[in-house]
């Protein structure tokens, strides 16, 4: 409630500030001799809103993280505190139900001692609160108040407003960048714990994954953390099986909709197949584990193999090749139809049939998009988790028989971060060090893809 507050504060001020900014370059316009102000009585107006606004966000987020600390701490100093147990969860859980109560998200406590904390919680967040609000209009008035008085006939308003403008575009493509920063080194970070219990080599070369939350933390079994087995079906479900589905599909759909299908046809096939790429990843799931793997193991009974099993590779890989045909058909589709029309005509006119143009001409000097899509579609395979999990099982199996039980990375780091496992434990950082090496091969993968797409348009442009 506070943060929402504090936000529309924030707006309000804001918006009394631009119109006091631009009443006040009205009347310079009206004042001046000739009419006329350097900058529209708009950007002075932009420019103290911006200058009230941005700074008292800038204090939001920074008090929305600080508060909940300081009203924990308001808490922890009443008498009653004595009598919460030194630490652990249960310290934790008397708080929250206290706190909750205290907030009115909800009405009562099942813990006795709960009770006690319920008014120190409301008197400390009723105090931060008013701290905040008058904290958030002492901010709002000195901000405010820089920006008006520098407010004259002459004042460049326009530039100014343009450039906090281009500030705030550029932290916001920085976002993506430094986000992708911050995952690295926290995965580097704790790989690099990981591997201080486990050996790399035994980790990232051994055949046997089975490690044991419950075991002891001080001497690891480093033989139990193999990752080949995931690795293997990884590659096996993801960049194998998914492709040989999507990449043929994906391709010959995007030359049909390009060349052959007329454009009533195209204007509402293509959509169609592109809804495949909304579709819910739980759904494929079910699909795969519902009524394809039990298909594949009906075929294989009939087909004369002995025992086969209802989860399989098999299936989880040719339910995520249907589901990553959009991310190859579109890019395709899209590049193909970039290529100059030029080419297909000079094509055609050195006596090339259609099937000729399409194979020499069309498809080479799309390639860089074609491969741009493959690329992106193997990305999204090998991080799949839900059709991996419902169709393939969670079994690190290592084995070329695409009928046999396998799983994933990413199915292992869920289940290393959802137990109940200690996050010093190997068992648990296993998943980070497993995060680590499917964000390099991405990375790899990536890299690949633009090294392709720069040497294949350097030679068709």
């Amino acid at each position: 409630m506070s943060l929402t507050i504090l936000l529309l504060l924030a707006l309000g001020l804001g918006l009394a500030g631009w119109l006091a900014a631009r009443a006040r370059a009205w009347t310079f316009r009206k004042a001046s001799p000739t009419g006329r102000l350097a900058s529209l009585p708009s950007y002075h107006a932009w420019y103290v809103a911006l200058w009230i606004v941005l700074p008292v966000l800038v204090f939001i987020a920074i008090w929305s993280a600080v508060a909940p600390g300081l009203v924990t701490q308001s808490v922890l100093a009443a008498p009653a505190a004595d009598q919460l147990p030194a630490f652990g969860f249960q310290r934790q859980t008397i708080l929250n139900e206290a706190r909750a109560v205290a907030t009115g998200a909800a009405q009562g406590v099942f813990n006795p001692l709960a009770r006690e904390f319920v008014e120190p919680y409301r008197d400390a967040l009723s105090f931060y609160n008013w701290i905040g609000i008058a904290a958030t209009l002492v901010i709002a008035f000195l901000g405010g108040a820089f920006a008006f008085l520098r407010l004259k006939p002459d004042f460049t308003a326009r530039t100014r407003v343009e450039r906090i403008v281009m500030a705030i575009l550029l932290g916001a493509s920085l976002v993506a960048i430094l986000t992708t920063i911050g995952i690295f080194v926290s995965l580097v970070f704790e790989t690099l714990r990981f591997f201080g219990m486990v050996n790399p080599i035994d980790f990232l070369f051994g055949t046997h994954w089975a490690p044991d939350p419950m075991s002891n933390p001080e001497n690891p079994d480093a033989t139990r953390y193999g990752a080949i087995p995931l690795f293997w079906g990884t590659l096996f479900i993801g960049a194998i099986i998914a492709m040989i589905v999507a990449i043929p599909l994906g391709l010959m759909s995007a030359v049909y909709l390009t060349q052959y299908a007329n454009p009533r046809l195209r204007a509402w096939v293509k959509p169609t197949l592109e809804i495949l790429a909304g579709v819910p990843t739980v759904v494929y799931g079910y699909f795969a584990a519902l009524t394809i793997a039990p298909a594949i193991r009906d075929l294989a009974v009939d087909l004369g193999a002995s025992n086969p099993s209802s989860e399989s590779a098999l299936a989880a890989g040719l339910v995520m090749g249907v589901m990553i045909i959009p991310f190859v058909s579109s890019m395709a589709d899209d590049s193909i139809a970039a290529v100059p029309q030029s080419m297909r005509d000079g094509s055609l006119a050195m006596g090339a049939t259609t099937n000729e143009t399409i194979r020499r001409v069309l498809v080479p000097a799309a390639l860089p998009g074609i491969v741009a899509g493959v690329m992106l579609a193997i990305s999204r395979a090998i991080g799949e988790t839900m059709i991996v999990v419902m169709a393939a099982s969670t079994a690190a199996n290592l084995s070329a028989n695409p009928l046999d039980s396998m799983t994933t990375v990413t199915v292992q780091i869920v289940a290393m971060l959802t137990g109940e496992g200690s996050f010093d434990h190997p068992a648990t950082l296993s998943a980070f060090a497993l995060g680590f090496v499917l964000f390099m091969v991405t990375l790899g993968l990536n890299f690949i893809a633009l090294r392709v797409v720069k040497r294949f348009r350097e030679a068709y442009e």
